[in-house]
């Protein structure tokens, strides 16, 4: 029988080491080279020969001191920011967004430019990215990937737009275009899974390997996060739960028309500003309609009982198929509705199926989709840049 050693391993080991630390560093730092030790569990002398490691492949670097105890002072490390760049773009229908962080994550630039006067989105994404990395000081050539969150369809084989109702100028073949322009790698993600991502890094996701984000915005859509990974589906449509033919709402019989689908019209920012003018609540958008209706107490409170009414027909037919233990609100009209909107969804749908996810409301203020997709680049990129030993 062969032997099951692999050659090559302590090499493996090393590797795997130095990544370890530079998570460390990451989440911790700057540390010393005993703290680094202690923290991996590695000998001093082990640790200080990976340090070494680290500094010559100049991914972190002194930056300062630690006074204390007897003899010279602990020299501090840290990972060098300037190693790699990152650019995340949200792109919506009337503006782009981008913002450029070092492989830390620090959000160096940040640039936000109108697109109704222009349909040339390689044009728009070009100077978009420029201007982010020009903002953060960064050389074109140190960004080492770009992720745009766009509305609709990303095809998980070709990576390319096959669908964006708000965007007709977004179509297959931009990706190719994008990154012949950029002359760096540039991935497309659908924006509300990247609000999940954000939301399991840092939002009320965080800690849970298993849950769905509902966006609640102009139209309704979903995304799904199984053991820690985005569900895309086979073809990408995975989450578009705006196209739910559920009861009351007439139902397209033809989705590539451009017709406004059964869930989207029964639940979508439309919808909702009505149900409030209903009730005497008018306002210029949704998210605003809910809050006046929140303002006003329990006057609200019908608008906000057939909101939940509503929205909690997708969410149940999302749920009973994936039962979740947690379902997060988003977007404006979720983040508008906020707990008050959360516990009714919460109460309608365990009142109409077996299943009782709980249902909280976005703890994501700012940009969620912009962080997701700067934390997606992130995420690639250390593991192109620490893991560059493995090969």
């Amino acid at each position: 029988m062969a032997s099951t050693r692999l050659p090559g391993t302590p090499r493996l080991l090393r590797a795997l080491n130095d990544r370890a630390a530079l998570e460390l560093l990451l989440e911790r730092g700057p540390l010393t080279r005993a703290q680094l030790g202690e923290l991996t569990g590695l000998s001093k002398v082990t640790a200080s020969q990976l340090v070494e490691r680290l500094e010559e492949r100049g991914l972190v670097s002194r930056v300062g001191e630690q006074a204390g105890g007897r003899g010279p002072n602990a020299q501090l490390y840290a990972v060098r920011p300037g190693t790699a760049h990152v650019v995340g773009v949200d792109v919506e229908s009337d503006r782009v967004v981008a913002a450029c962080a070092d492989i830390t994550g620090e959000v160096m630039g940040r640039v936000e430019q109108s697109t109704r006067d222009t349909d040339d989105p390689v044009g728009v994404v070009h100077n978009a990215v420029v201007q982010a990395a020009s903002d953060a000081g960064a050389q074109l050539a140190t960004v080492r990937r770009v992720v745009l969150g766009t509305p609709g369809l990303v095809d998980p084989g070709t990576g390319d737009i096959t669908f964006a109702f708000n965007l007709p100028r977004w179509h297959r073949g931009l990706l190719a275009a994008l990154r012949e322009d950029l002359h760096t790698p540039v991935v497309f993600e659908n924006d509300v899974n990247l609000a999940a991502v954000a939301e399991a890094e840092s939002g009320a996701a965080r800690g849970v390997e298993d849950f769905v984000l509902v966006w609640l915005g102009v139209g309704v859509g979903l995304a799904i996060v199984l053991n820690g990974r985005l569900h895309h589906g086979s073809t990408g449509a995975a989450g578009e739960i705006g196209y739910l033919p559920v009861p009351g709402a007439p139902i397209p019989r033809d989705a590539s028309r451009r017709a406004k689908p059964a869930f989207g019209q029964l639940a979508g920012s439309d919808a909702v500003r009505a149900v409030a003018r209903e009730h005497g609540f008018r306002a210029g958008t949704a998210a605003d309609a809910i809050r006046a209706a929140i303002a006003a107490g329990t006057e609200g409170g019908p608008v906000l009982d057939e909101v939940a009414r509503r929205l909690a027909l997708g969410v149940a037919s999302s749920c009973v198929v994936l039962d979740p233990p947690l379902v997060v609100l988003a977007g404006e009209v979720g983040q508008a509705g906020g707990t008050a909107l959360a516990e009714r969804v919460q109460h309608e749908v365990a009142a109409i199926t077996l299943v009782t996810p709980r249902v909280v409301p976005t703890e994501l203020t700012e940009e969620p989709v912009l962080r997701g997709a700067l934390q997606v680049a992130l995420d690639a990129v250390r593991d192109e840049v620490f893991g560059s030993t493995l090969g």
